[in-house]
């Protein structure tokens, strides 16, 4: 149960801070930024992987979560302007 809710709130913080180093109109809420964290959390450490900062298994760190975060940010602003 503490894992979940420690993922939970680790990812709106690496959301709130990928929607703050990348400012602009964002559709979406909490919920957004909580998906959106965790995302990016899963690419970093995704990217980390192929990059071999990371081994297998292990989660990224702060720096490649916003990191991913604000890539997934972008792909989402992107999509979002093209369907509106």
């Amino acid at each position: 149960m503490f894992s979940l809710i420690g993922t939970l709130i680790s990812g709106l913080v690496v959301g709130v801070v990928a929607k703050f180093l990348m400012p602009g109109k964002d559709p979406g809420g909490m919920f957004i930024t909580i998906l959106l964290g965790i995302a990016g959390s899963v690419l970093g450490s995704w990217g980390g992987q192929a990059m071999g900062l990371y081994g297998a298994g292990e989660s990224a760190g702060f720096v490649m979560s916003v990191a991913g975060a604000i890539v997934l940010l972008f792909a989402y602003r992107t999509f979002r302007q093209r369907s509106a």
